[in-house]
Formats: C-alpha cells, sequence, structure tokens
C-alpha cells in the first residue's frame, strides 16, 4: 500500500500556500505535519482525502488517481478533521453511529458502545452530547479509531488536541497497534513536540515510571516510520 502526491500546489484566495510538494508514504508508516497557522495543513490534508482539489499536482492512491478512483481510495481511507461534527441532540451512541454510516461502514450497537468505553465514554455513551465537555466531545469523533479493524490509511487533523493525558496515552497507543499492522498515518499537530510529548505519556503508563525526554525519543523510535514534513 502506498499514497503518493505528486507537485501539489494549494492557494486560499490570492495567497499561494505551497506548491511543488511531494510526498509519498507507505505502509508501517506514518507522517507529522507542522507549520504555523495558516501555512496549509488543514488544507493539505483535505486535498489528499480527496475532499478538494490542488490547484496543481495529483494524489495517487497506490498507481490510482484518487480523482478518477474516489470510492475505492475512500474505502482505505479514514478522516477526522479537526471539527468535531457533534450534534447535540444525538447521544455519543447516537453521534458515532452517524458518522460510521456517513462513512459507509455500518457498526452494531454493540460495538459502537465497545469503541466509546474503549476511549473512556462508555458510562456517557447514551447521554446527549450537549452536556458532554469539549474533551469528551473530541472523544466522541475519536471513537471512531477504536473499532476492531480499521481502514488502512488514517488522516487525522489536530488529534491530541483538547485531550487529557490519559486519552492522549489511549491514543498513541491505538495509533502505534495501526502502524505495526502495516497502517499508514498522517497527523496534524499545532503544538511542537507535540508526538514527543504525548510518547512520553504512553512510555510512562507502559513502565510506570516518570517520562523523560529520552524515554519519548525511544517510544518514537517504536513507531515503524516517523518522518515529518513542516509547511510555510
Amino acid at each position: 500500500m502506498s499514497l503518493s502526491a505528486i507537485s501539489l500546489s494549494s492557494t486560499r484566495g490570492a495567497r499561494l500556500l505551497f506548491s511543488n510538494l511531494h510526498l509519498e508514504l507507505k505502509a508501517g508508516e506514518s507522517l507529522w505535519l507542522t507549520g504555523e497557522n495558516g501555512a496549509g495543513k488543514s488544507s493539505l490534508l483535505r486535498l489528499l482525502c480527496g475532499l478538494s482539489l490542488p490547484q496543481a499536482g495529483k494524489v495517487y492512491w497506490q498507481t490510482l488517481c484518487i480523482r478518477e478512483h474516489r470510492e475505492e481510495f475512500h474505502q482505505n481511507l479514514l478522516y477526522i478533521g479537526h471539527q468535531f461534527g457533534i450534534k447535540g441532540d444525538l447521544s455519543a451512541a447516537e453521534n458515532l453511529a452517524s458518522a460510521c454510516q456517513m462513512q459507509g461502514r455500518a457498526h452494531s450497537a454493540a460495538a459502537i458502545h465497545n469503541a466509546l468505553a474503549a476511549i473512556g465514554l462508555g458510562a456517557q455513551a447514551d447521554l446527549p452530547a450537549r452536556v458532554l465537555s469539549q474533551g469528551q466531545q473530541k472523544r466522541v469523533a475519536l471513537a471512531r479509531l477504536f473499532f476492531a479493524s480499521l481502514p488502512t490509511l488514517l488522516i487525522l487533523d489536530e488529534p491530541f488536541s483538547a485531550l487529557d493525558r490519559t486519552t492522549i496515552a489511549l491514543l498513541l497507543q491505538r495509533l502505534r497497534i495501526h502502524l505495526k499492522q502495516g497502517g499508514m498515518l498522517i497527523y496534524t499537530s499545532h503544538q511542537e513536540f507535540a508526538l514527543m510529548a504525548a510518547l512520553a505519556v504512553d512510555s510512562a503508563v507502559d513502565s510506570t515510571t516518570d517520562s523523560t525526554a529520552d524515554s519519548a525519543v525511544d517510544a518514537i523510535s517504536e513507531l515503524s516510520t516517523t518522518r515529518q514534513l513542516r509547511l510555510g
């Protein structure tokens, strides 16, 4: 499996965000997009998902241009944007079920509740989303990552924001497992060194000792491949 972008260019209004951008991601690899606000991180993610069109260039899944093979590509993709997309009148479970259905991935009621429980929302599964905190609403959106099987390619916009330390540790553990199973990950993080901090928390939970900068670096090495691309 591979995702590649060839000579991508994107604009916002009259402003050029990036041009002649190339990237390639293979099974077991992850890519961390960084950059200042407005640098084009979210715009690039949307281009890689096929949700918007580039000014120039193409994106390929395997050897197939995603523009011409959208359905096949989207069967292998899970995209979670930085906006939660949570409806306040629906319960956490109903929101998760609705999000899955919109992406063509229906799950049983038991699987929905198990995913919410895995990210620490078992007791809140049937509560209206409007009574949940911002962090809990974010967890409802991220619960799509906690089903037994996932699409190969995960594209996540600011997955670590608005989360507590425990949830960051759970999320990192889930993403590391996905990569070890041959999955692929592209994500943004607004905070510098957010991945290191999250991995340090994960390392601390695993070892039940205080985390250090060295343990964060060691934990990063456990990922199959981690690369960083800075925009702007």
